[in-house]
């Protein structure tokens, strides 16, 4: 288990094993506390679907993996048992940047919102999460 402020490097060696997240998608950790987690992905063409639009798929990925690091700091082992995403907006930007926040934390259930965002300030997609430790 992860402090609850571990540096970057300590959050990127651990989440290095996500590696779908990390190798195939090309997410990466900015900065990561007990219940909050920035993650960031500069868009490529791999990102795109057919309508040269980031597919969605990337979009829950980068999501996911801010969860995952948001939900794990600090805490026992914890998992997403249930997950909603809104779609809210096309990007004309780079990079998206996932942002995680813990809305409650109880013994068991912890809620979580996860706001994506790209590189000129537009809001993307928001994710909400009830995970389990």
């Amino acid at each position: 288990m992860l402090s609850d402020h571990p540096s970057r490097e300590e959050i990127e060696a651990v989440f290095r094993n996500d590696r779908f997240a990390t190798d195939a998608a090309g997410c990466r950790v900015e900065e990561g506390s007990k219940g909050h987690a920035v993650c960031s992905m500069k868009l490529a063409d791999v990102h795109r679907n057919a309508m040269h639009n980031v597919m969605g798929g990337a979009i829950f990925t980068l999501a996911d993996f801010a969860l995952a690091i948001a939900c794990n700091l600090g805490e026992e082992p914890t998992v997403s048992v249930e997950s909603s995403i809104s779609f809210l907006s096309a990007t004309k930007g780079t990079e998206l940047i996932a942002t995680a926040t813990c809305d409650k934390s109880g013994r068991n259930l912890g809620f979580y919102t996860i706001l994506v965002e790209d590189d000129l300030g537009k809001q993307i997609a928001r994710m909400t999460a009830t995970c389990y430790r």
